[in-house]
């Protein structure tokens, strides 16, 4: 090879090799440095009133690193330049959200990849956390709500917190809160600091739990659902295999998850035997993450 092409060869690949490296990394220290939630259960002795408490946005998670807005798993999301102009130049987390029980619509805005502006007027920026390792999420609510509040922009918001001095209260909130179309509630521990990944720092409490499963077959239905689909085959992340039969709507059961996809399921429990009881279709996981 001629000294000349070696040189541009070298050059080119060096390029390459670059702007290959820099977008994971990114994504990485996004993925890294995200607080996930674990599972809340009511026999727990952890004591309530050392909580706070919010609730819990069915939206799509989104990360401010003070100059993009990303997904959990590092993604850019593609949102108008209006929307993302108004928030600082510091590190936020929530949730892309437009109201309860629209999480479909909202993951149809989100995935479109040229954001049309009257469809992104729907959605807010529920801010619920500014991250700080130094600071215990008590202050860090105080800073985010006050840095809300000077932004004082209607599309983005401050998540509000508050306390509860024992399982009832609790309880009762979240039973009023679900009959009013919320999902469920975050628990946040006042006194934690900021740290990546799950612990009982930060618990999900929902009426049902849920989960994910690939699709594996489709079984026929029978009576009003014949031609169409009766259930889905699936396997869950721990390799069991059930049936789903039920939460799907007529169009969805026209056109079902294909085999292979990845789906989100409701169930309250299990059996003796490791199956999910009263699994129920949620949705279709799609490419864009809901939390």
């Amino acid at each position: 090879m001629p000294a000349l092409y070696k040189i541009r060869f070298i050059y080119l690949a060096a390029l390459f090799i670059a702007a290959f490296c820099t977008f994971p990394a990114a994504a990485l220290q996004t993925a890294t440095q995200t607080q996930l939630a674990k599972v809340y259960e009511e026999n727990t002795s952890i004591p309530i009133s050392d909580y706070l408490v919010s609730e819990k946005y069915d939206g799509i998670r989104a990360i401010w690193t003070g100059s993009e807005l990303l997904t959990r798993q590092g993604n850019v999301i593609s949102a108008p330049e209006w929307f993302t102009a108004p928030l600082p130049d510091v590190w936020l987390d929530g949730e892309l959200w437009t109201k309860r029980q629209n999480f479909e619509a909202l993951s149809s805005i989100v995935r479109t990849q040229i954001p049309k502006d009257n469809r992104w007027r729907q959605v807010k920026y529920m801010v619920f956390d500014m991250p700080d390792a130094q600071l215990p999420f008590e202050e860090r609510y105080k800073n985010y709500s006050n840095l809300i509040g000077q932004i004082n922009t209607e599309h983005i918001k401050a998540v509000k917190q508050q306390r509860f001095h024992s399982n009832h209260e609790l309880s009762k909130h979240l039973q009023a809160m679900v009959e009013n179309g919320a999902e469920g509630l975050m628990l946040h521990l006042a006194t934690a600091l900021h740290k990546s990944g799950r612990s009982d720092a930060l618990l999900k409490l929902k009426p049902y739990f849920d989960d994910e499963a690939e699709v594996i077959a489709h079984l026929p239905g029978k009576g009003k659902y014949t031609d169409m689909l009766g259930a889905l085959r699936v396997r869950n992340q721990q390799g069991i295999e059930f049936s789903i039969g039920t939460g799907f709507t007529d169009a969805e059961r026209a056109n079902p998850p294909p085999v292979g996809s990845i789906i989100t399921y409701k169930y309250h429990g299990y059996t003796n035997n490791g199956v999910p009881r009263f699994a129920s279709f949620l949705r279709i996981r799609e490419n864009v993450e809901d939390e």
